[in-house]
């Protein structure tokens, strides 16, 4: 890229050449930046009323950056991880332009010196076995989208694929055969097959053999038969979860969004014993670490381990089981 490129050119040889040429990026990564500079141009035109090809990098200062994370918080209700995501894009532009505006480096090296926010971390949201029952029990089998929705909600809460791997599965990536299971490229491009329990085998079975007019295989198309968006699964599953809370309230109580079916799948794993390195490997995360999280989030696993200590003033002894009669008449 020329030194004397203006910023137009700039912001398309950073995607063509630095993301997709040199880096391999893939394409969630493309889309999260091509989000990020999305909503930073249209911020600018309200703010500096400038369309983005008028803009320059004069106009993309430190101060200008910072009011586009607030705008980010205070404005669009983004969380602080969302914020961290967007300035993560930022920093990657700009230590980019740095290799060609050296010229520019010292207000470069002032947006590129702006931190991360940290955020609190909450409890891990899932929904218990009553709630996904009723959700399932939600959409309307009648339809044709009822009957794929209950399909999608079904495998999104049993492999807990994260939303843009379910919206991308192919015909090709589903084996109903012997070993059923489903096959995803997650982060990091990393190819990895989930198993499939009889249920979702049953339920995608017959919605595969209804569902044949989508020309990219898709798995769960809509109705055009295009890809499904990330809005639309969200769509989806709100519609469905208020439709459930009428017969399970405690669902309204809840924020739920696509990634909490996620959640959901790993404590389902998590409290039918299997280890934490397993569930990292089912549902592809880099580090095992990442599945501390739902550790800490299980209460029925805390209370197991309270039930094993005694009280302070307890006298220790050895225990004697009760009267064999006694203890079963007592169970009933």
């Amino acid at each position: 890229m020329k030194t004397d490129t203006g910023f137009p050119d700039m912001v398309q040889a950073f995607f063509a050449e630095r993301l997709v040429a040199q880096r391999h990026a893939s394409v969630h990564t493309v889309a999260s930046y091509r989000d990020t500079f999305c909503l930073l141009f249209q911020f600018a035109q309200d703010r500096l009323k400038k369309a983005p090809t008028a803009l320059t990098l004069d106009d993309l200062d430190a101060p200008f950056i910072g009011a586009f994370l607030d705008h980010l918080e205070k404005d669009r209700g983004n969380t602080s991880r969302s914020r961290n995501v967007r300035l993560a894009a930022i920093h990657s532009f700009f230590k980019y332009v740095a290799l060609y505006q050296p010229g520019r480096s010292a207000s470069i090296q002032r947006i590129l010196a702006m931190p991360t926010k940290r955020h609190d971390q909450h409890p891990v949201e899932s929904l218990t076995r009553l709630e996904v029952e009723a959700l399932l029990s939600a959409p309307d089998l009648r339809t044709w989208a009822g009957r794929r929705n209950r399909t999608l909600l079904l495998v999104a809460l049993q492999t807990g694929l994260r939303v843009s791997e379910l919206v991308a599965l192919r015909r090709q990536d589903v084996v109903l055969d012997t070993a059923a299971h489903i096959r995803c490229i997650g982060k990091g491009r990393k190819e990895r097959c989930t198993p499939l329990r009889k249920d979702s085998v049953t339920a995608l079975r017959a919605w595969l053999r209804e569902c044949l007019d989508s020309p990219a295989g898709l798995v769960f198309p809509n109705r055009n038969g295009g890809q499904l968006s990330r809005d639309g699964v969200s769509y989806i599953l709100a519609k469905h979860v208020a439709a459930a809370g009428r017969r399970c309230p405690s669902l309204l109580r809840k924020r739920i969004s696509p990634h909490v079916l996620r959640h959901t799948a790993a404590m389902d794993l998590l409290q039918h014993g299997v280890d934490r390195f397993v569930i990292a490997l089912w549902l592809g995360h880099e580090s095992v670490q990442t599945t501390q999280m739902y550790i800490h989030a299980d209460m029925r696993l805390k209370q197991q381990a309270l039930a094993k200590t005694t009280a302070v003033n307890t006298r220790p002894g050895n225990y004697k089981p009760g009267d064999r009669l006694l203890t079963f008449l007592k169970a009933l």
